[in-house]
């Protein structure tokens, strides 16, 4: 039941760890910080003061594709990094090459991928999937069960509620010319995308755009509109109450 700790790793002495949790060289565990039972740090992986690390969850790890993926590594990505007050969740896996502000939570079962950026204050609900090279902003929300397909920009206080499905493919995996288009969505500031939405690839969702429950985005969205629908189409403004310099 006792800990593996690398003798590289630079821990604090106030850092508390559970049991039979891994610790890999070149760790660095700030001040406060908290690992739960049979969690993994992998190499070099620096999180920030008083960040929290739930059981079973797998943090900083390298990416290995399958030999049938379109991806393909040369060279390691650099250590996972998470900021001060940070949450990691039960059972949640974080791989290396990515970047997480201050204060922000990936909750249970979550899993984020390498070459991500999170902002501050953000959230990545309970199961959401978060691909490779996704942008996520400050005070952003992910709910529960969300797809963030590779290549997605969600910017500063978008909401993205319960199993929303973002793509990036229109060719859905055929042709070799797909590659030069593959793009997920870009949902600019203080939009809200409804539960059960699907935004098709490379669409722009304007600032302050309000998408409806189960709608299926096909082509961009204007700022400060709402959209429903299969396809989504135009129904009115977003009212002035709603926008955020009004909060």
């Amino acid at each position: 039941m006792a800990a593996f700790i690398d003798s590289t790793a630079r821990i604090a002495r106030d850092v508390k760890i559970g049991h039979n949790v891994v610790i890999m060289a070149g760790v660095e565990l700030a001040e406060g910080v908290e690992i739960g039972n049979n969690a993994v740090i992998h190499e070099g992986a620096k999180l920030g003061k008083d960040t929290v690390v739930g059981d079973c969850a797998v943090v900083g790890k390298q990416p290995r594709p399958p030999k049938t993926s379109t991806l393909s590594y040369s060279e390691p990505f650099k250590p996972l990094e998470v900021g001060e007050g940070c949450i990691i969740g039960s059972g949640a896996v974080l791989y290396a090459g990515t970047t997480i502000g201050t204060n922000s939570m990936v909750a249970d079962l979550a899993s984020v991928r390498e070459n991500c950026t999170i902002g501050n204050y953000s959230l990545v609900g309970r199961g959401v999937c978060v691909e490779n090279g996704v942008a996520i902003g400050d005070y952003t929300k992910v709910q529960s069960n969300a797809y963030i397909t590779a290549y997605t920009m969600l910017e500063d206080r978008v909401f993205i509620a319960p199993c929303v499905t973002t793509t990036n493919d229109n060719f859905m995996g055929r042709t070799e010319e797909r590659f030069k288009y593959i793009k997920g969505a870009h949902v600019k500031k203080g939009a809200r995308v409804g539960g059960n939405a699907i935004l098709l690839p490379g669409i722009t969702i304007g600032e302050e755009a309000f998408i409806a429950a189960g709608s299926v985005v096909t082509r961009d969205v204007p700022a400060g509109k709402l959209v429903m629908g299969a396809p989504a189409k135009i129904v009115r403004d977003v009212p002035k109450e709603e926008m955020l310099d009004e909060q």
